[in-house]
């Protein structure tokens, strides 16, 4: 029997553009199901009742919601493809560890850009540089020219991850996200 793999998803979504690319680095075909985050779906509050929340993947009809889980679950489901994670516990530890990070400050941070002016974005802006230089450094080794200007390393990681065709046909044009953004930015009151 073929598993079938389903996809409730919101295409800005980063969280969602994660498990896009888990899935085809895996090389997995799936139903795309777009979700349209103010008039929810009743199969998306009955697969992910807790946080009503996207992405969630139903795989043979069982949903697996929270884009870090998600990824592991594909990643253990499908381990005979392309592993997403390091095979040494250690490593696959920092793994997770900056995921978290990458999802705890950086998604704050980023909202905080979009979401507010003034002073208050000038400082998510030095706060979000300051973050990424930090995880720059861990990857040993964009949104703004600043960033590439100050985060070169890790311009040439994003760059590299670009030219994986798993990664770039899995992620949104950067340009159809900044119209997103900058019309959610309007519907705000900030611009």
């Amino acid at each position: 029997m073929a598993d079938e793999i389903i996809l409730l998803d919101f295409w800005p979504s980063m969280f969602g553009m994660r498990v896009r690319v888990a899935l085809a680095e895996k090389g997995l075909k799936y139903e795309y199901k777009e979700e349209d985050l103010r008039n929810k779906s009743s199969l998306l509050l009955e697969m992910n009742p807790v946080h009503k929340k996207i992405p969630v993947l139903i795989h043979n009809g069982k949903p697996i919601c929270e884009s870090l889980i998600i990824v592991q679950y594909i990643d253990e489901v499908w381990h005979d493809k392309s592993p997403l994670l390091p095979s040494d516990p250690y490593q696959r530890a920092q793994a997770r560890f900056w995921a978290d990070y990458v999802d705890k400050k950086l998604y704050d941070l980023g909202r905080k850009i979009w979401s507010t002016k003034g002073e208050e974005q000038e400082t998510a802006k030095k706060e979000f540089i300051e973050c990424l230089k930090l995880l720059e450094g861990e990857l040993g080794e964009a949104l703004l020219r600043r960033i590439e200007a100050e985060c070169p390393k890790l311009i040439a990681w994003t760059k590299r991850c670009m030219e994986k065709e798993s990664v770039s046909s899995s992620l949104e044009d950067p340009h159809k996200v900044h119209g997103f953004v900058m019309g959610m930015r309007k519907k705000l009151g900030i611009e």
